[in-house]
């Protein structure tokens, strides 16, 4: 339905998590998310592209309450639709889920849509959270609170704790809150952190003749850059140092945009401390001469 409804110049992707929990919803206001978010998709793909729905289980901590304040730490699982369209600014995105606020052109939507899709998360107990970039596209993060009764019989063994380090790492991320949260969940795993806002501080410091760094960790979407453009200009400095590129987008998005390179890897936002740091700790025990995805 959904390829008759989106058109043959959309691609749909979908990239679906194995073993996913149970959740408490009702199943045609699923069908109803899922349409809702496809055709905004649709509507941002006048010229074609793809449209990529992603299912997994997550954990919200709370650094991620940090950012969004209401939401209840646990287990979760992730329904996101992303697509590669037109993007939105920041000022669009404060008002996409009030009631008739619209930015099509008359005739073309009421503006119910996202509204519609709120009601239902939040009713579900959920959280929706929205990541886009003018020009990159739009990816649409809905968290389905875990079945309690579910969680409740699970077994209840304690997380593995992530591995920790006194490694450097050079953190790029252009928004600041963010940067200091990120910041701090490397801090107290113990690793050294050099935390800059844009390409050109980063390029500043790598070419520094005495500059130590192990990791870099980068935002994909940075002012006037990419993540993918800057690990390239490190590798020419310091082709021993890691890169670990994060985005709001799925992975399987940014696959779709541009293929990672050898020494690339790739964490989704949000994650919490304990994905990050094992994240960090794989790439710095694997292989120099081997990617760790």
């Amino acid at each position: 339905m959904l390829s008759r409804l989106i058109g043959e110049n959309v691609e749909i992707v979908t990239d679906l998590g194995d073993e996913l929990w149970s959740v408490s919803a009702d199943p045609g206001q699923i069908d109803q998310i899922i349409m809702n978010l496809s055709v905004n998709a649709r509507d941002a793909l006048e010229e074609g592209g793809i449209l990529t729905i992603q299912t997994q289980n997550v954990f919200l901590g709370e650094d991620y309450l940090a950012h969004h304040p209401g939401v209840a730490t646990g287990e979760y699982v992730l329904l996101s639709v992303t697509d590669t369209g037109c993007g939105m600014d920041a000022e669009t995105l404060t008002h996409i889920f009030e009631p008739f606020y619209t930015t099509k052109v008359h005739g073309r939507g009421t503006g119910l849509g996202l509204a519609t899709v709120y009601g239902i998360v939040k009713q579900s107990g959920g959280d929706i959270w929205v990541y886009s970039e003018p020009g990159l596209g739009t990816c649409m993060k809905v968290y389905f609170p875990r079945l309690a009764e579910e969680a409740a019989l699970a077994d209840a063994a304690p997380p593995h704790a992530a591995e920790h380090g006194n490694e450097s790492i050079l953190l790029v991320e252009d928004e600041g809150s963010l940067r200091q949260l990120i910041a701090h969940l490397l801090e107290v795993g113990g690793y050294m952190v050099v935390a800059v806002a844009t390409a050109e501080e980063a390029l500043t410091l790598i070419q520094d003749p005495a500059s130590r760094f192990d990791v870099l960790l980068t935002d994909i979407v940075l002012p006037r850059g990419n993540g993918w453009d800057l690990a390239a200009r490190v590798a020419e400095f310091k082709p021993q140092m890691r890169t670990l590129l994060m985005s709001g987008y799925s992975e399987a998005a940014v696959l779709k945009r541009r293929p990672f390179e050898a020494n690339l890897n790739f964490i989704q936002k949000p994650f919490n401390g304990d994905a990050l740091r094992s994240k960090i700790r794989a790439i710095l025990d694997y292989p120099r001469s081997m990617p760790a995805r």
